[in-house]
């Protein structure tokens, strides 16, 4: 039952907030689960911010986070990097920062064409040029190679809408080179079995929360934890209504699901 969840996993972008906009209730629920002495972590596939760059940006909304509390697809990606391809060439294809923060963490980044790469990894790509998309469109044509992506998201929400993510773009490159990417981020359950670890919150403690169906909902149940969907980013209560990634609660948005959390 909801009274009984202590670890929350939060998606951002589409749940919580959109772009630089806190959801009404997200401060209240947050505080919240602070005090019931709960934890959240915040699971995002959006690959385009460093773990600190995350921390700033939840304090302009006078949220005190730490970077532990964080865990993109581009912290995964990492874990993966160092584990199957540590000191080897890993052509990456994302924003600077994303670039940076793979070089501050020993991994061997190209992002030209060289001899000896060994891997091409995708990401969100908010700087994308179609320079970038010939280079990696090339290896993969032209050599045998690993692809990995942080995650299969087709879109972003905006202020305004949505963008293409990077499963779209992955979605560019499959039309072009037949090749398809293993994906690191949400829905894989690695996620969830993360932050158990580093919290010891059990299963039945855990809950994920998030607006996409395939990615967020999908993640919680492949990990075996309850799941709640808000209708505040992509996903409609039709989509609930036809798919197979069914999640255990549904809210019209945050503050919603904080009013089921307090009265149950």
């Amino acid at each position: 039952m909801l009274r009984d969840k202590r670890l929350f996993l939060f998606d951002i972008d589409g749940t919580l907030a959109t772009g630089d906009v806190l959801y009404t209730g997200s401060r209240e629920l947050l505080n919240y689960i602070e005090e019931i002495g709960g934890k959240a972590i915040y699971i995002t596939n959006n690959s385009t911010k460093s773990l600190e760059d995350y921390v700033k940006k939840f304090a302009r909304w006078d949220l005190q986070t730490q970077e532990w509390q964080f865990v993109t697809s581009g912290f995964m990606a990492i874990r993966y990097l160092k584990e199957h391809f540590q000191g080897k060439k890993i052509f990456v294809m994302g924003t600077a920062s994303f670039v940076k923060d793979l070089r501050e963490q020993g991994i061997t980044v190209v992002e030209n064409i060289e001899d000896d790469i060994a891997c091409v990894l995708i990401a969100y790509d908010s700087e994308l040029t179609y320079g970038k998309l010939e280079r990696v469109c090339e290896i993969l044509s032209t050599e045998n190679v690993s692809y990995l992506a942080t995650n299969p998201d087709l879109c972003c929400p905006a202020p305004f809408g949505f963008i293409p993510d990077c499963g779209s773009i992955c979605q560019m490159i499959e039309n072009s080179t037949g090749k398809k990417p293993e994906y690191l981020g949400k829905p894989a359950r690695e996620i969830v079995d993360y932050c158990r670890k580093i919290t010891g919150f059990s299963r039945e403690q855990t809950l994920v929360v998030g607006d996409r169906l395939y990615t967020d909902i999908a993640c919680g149940i492949a990990a075996g934890v309850d799941t709640c969907v808000v209708y505040t980013g992509e996903a409609t209560p039709k989509d609930v209504r036809q798919t197979k990634f069914v999640p255990t609660y549904e809210f019209g948005n945050i503050g919603d699901l904080l009013k089921a959390v307090k009265s149950e």
